[in-house]
């Protein structure tokens, strides 16, 4: 045989055995290892965490493999997502997004496509922001709130937990509205503007369910709601809607995403399963002292397209305020 033939041989062989191996990895089933939860977004203990190790271990269960959460927090959700931009496309890595995802592009320059980088996969959850006021402040509703903030331009403070957040755009919504001068000061995550606010340091955040036990307690002193009704765990607490604020709507969501070129069968099963434990009434209930209510999208596009919905509504919103990521 001449060295041209065994060339070709030695290439047929490569070949055959490269496919071979391509067709054993496919039929691979999945997950076969575990699988890494990144969070864009939240701080320990906050919203995020709750959901995450609430829903991690019954997936853990379901797939028989560990689901393992990495906090990623940053840059206002950047420093986790990026991360999950650039993993493999292989089931393996997913990332927690908030309503920074939407809101970021029109913030601040993104070491990733927001949309051409990522596969929705579903909406996890969504909860009431609150605006909740440090009690000296003396307002008893939020038009009280409004006309203080009025009689006083710059004189009033909100914290949000970081920029870009939906909290940090709520209070935007608020200055907006209202027609105040209130200063934006944000923090790295929600459970250090209740800190603050508890100290009397900022005046008032559009906060997570981190200051509800302050309310309990009397130290914070809620005064709405940022969802259209009020929340079945509040419902003592108005809705800016109803107070005086027509169509105010600034609520928290999560979502889930897994890098661009994600297979389509694994998307479709992360959405199904994902759906699955979201559904589940004993981690509903678990949920609802947080103000937290599961819901999961009716399919991959719907999230798809909330997603996009979002991001032109806070977009236009970015414009005409002029925010910045400080």
């Amino acid at each position: 045989m001449d060295d041209t033939a065994t060339n070709m041989t030695r290439a047929l062989v490569v070949i055959s055995l490269m496919a071979a191996s391509a067709l054993t990895h496919a039929a691979e089933p999945w997950p076969s290892r575990p699988v890494r939860f990144i969070l864009s977004f939240g701080a320990p203990g906050g919203s995020p965490d709750i959901i995450a190790r609430r829903v991690g271990p019954k997936l853990t269960e379901l797939w028989g493999k560990q689901v393992v959460v990495d906090p990623r927090a940053g840059a206002g959700g950047v420093l986790g997502t990026d991360i999950a931009a650039k993993a493999p496309p292989d089931g393996y890595t997913m990332v927690l997004v908030s309503p920074a995802h939407a809101i970021n592009p029109s913030l601040r320059k993104l070491p990733y496509d927001s949309v051409k980088d990522f596969e929705p996969v579903t909406k996890l959850a969504e909860l009431p922001n609150i605006l909740t006021i440090y009690p000296p402040v003396g307002a008893r509703n939020a038009q009280e709130l409004a006309a203080l903030a009025k009689a006083k331009p710059g004189a009033y403070t909100f914290g949000s937990a970081g920029v870009g957040s939906s909290q940090h755009l709520a209070g935007e919504l608020f200055r907006k509205m209202a027609g105040i001068n209130i200063l934006h000061v944000p923090y790295k995550g929600g459970a250090a503007v209740v800190i603050d606010l508890v100290a009397g340091r900022v005046h008032m955040t559009f906060g997570s369910n981190t200051a509800i036990p302050h309310i309990r307690a009397g130290r914070l002193k809620a005064i709405a709601v940022t969802t259209l009704k009020r929340s079945p765990a509040m419902p003592d607490i108005p809705s800016m809607h109803e107070s005086g604020f027509p169509g105010f709507e600034a609520a928290a969501w999560y979502g889930l995403l897994v890098p661009a070129r994600t297979p389509a069968a694994i998307v479709n099963k992360l959405h199904h399963d994902f759906s699955a434990v979201l559904q589940l009434p004993e981690l509903r209930e678990a949920f609802l002292p947080d103000t937290i209510d599961a819901a999961p999208s009716a399919s991959p596009k719907a999230f798809a397209a909330f997603l996009a919905a979002e991001t032109v509504k806070w977009g236009a919103l970015v414009r005409e305020t002029g925010a910045k990521a400080e």
